[in-house]
């Protein structure tokens, strides 16, 4: 089905993103907080399906999955965090963990915002007319992705109040917010403009269950 910003996650999110993880070579393990932490080869990255514990809620939804990044293995300093909730595209969040994954420096980035717009634009999203360099819709806008403050609770290692950072979010029905994602403001833009794309692909994607509130927005196609 497409398109697949749209498609949901089909109560999968946890193991798909698990075995990609797993398939990577990242540890895990379960935490006393009822989470499951994944720990990358090189000690840098953090990713915790965290859901069970409900830290703080996106858009109304809980947070499903947190992913951090350190300068040093043995620094107790998360450099920037990124959070995503159920409902978004599984694949959306594998393809940014393992571009995560594959980066020497995982907490410095070299490119700037418009490397987000941009992947965005050469999928066919739109960028706002009143806002082009920090924010991009869908064409049916029922999603966007804009650089803004961030919510309360969202930590960055960068102490300065009101520093921006990506939110992510898709709105089939308007008062029924289907998932959410937001990067603290040092998570590098080359990282979101993997996220970008792959959210924005064309590509169709697999899935067993709809989301209810995209139903009508969704385009089926037989399986091969």
């Amino acid at each position: 089905m497409s398109p697949r910003h749209l498609a949901g996650d089909d109560d999968a999110l946890a193991d798909l993103v698990g075995a990609t993880l797993t398939a990577a070579g990242w540890r895990m393990w379960p935490t006393a907080r009822q989470t499951l932490l994944y720990v990358s080869p090189d000690e840098l990255c953090g990713a915790e399906w965290v859901r069970a514990s409900y830290p703080f809620a996106l858009g109304g939804l809980p947070v499903a999955w947190q992913i951090t990044a350190r300068s040093h293995p043995t620094s107790a300093m998360r450099e920037w965090n990124a959070y995503f909730t159920a409902g978004i595209p599984p694949e959306a969040v594998t393809d940014f963990l393992l571009a995560l994954d594959a980066s020497p420096e995982p907490h410095a980035g070299y490119d700037g915002p418009d490397a987000v717009l941009s992947a965005l634009a050469a999928q066919g999203w739109i960028r706002d007319i009143d806002r082009p360099h920090t924010t991009a819709s869908d064409p049916g806008f029922t999603a966007s992705l804009s650089l803004e403050t961030v919510p309360e609770h969202v930590f960055d290692a960068d102490p300065r109040p009101d520093l921006p950072g990506w939110q992510a979010w898709a709105e089939p029905a308007i008062g029924t917010p289907l998932w959410c994602a937001t990067f603290s403001a040092s998570v590098p833009h080359d990282l979101v403009a993997v996220f970008a794309s792959s959210l924005a692909s064309p590509v169709p994607v697999r899935r067993r269950l709809l989301p209810e509130s995209s139903q009508g927005h969704l385009t089926l196609m037989p399986p091969h």
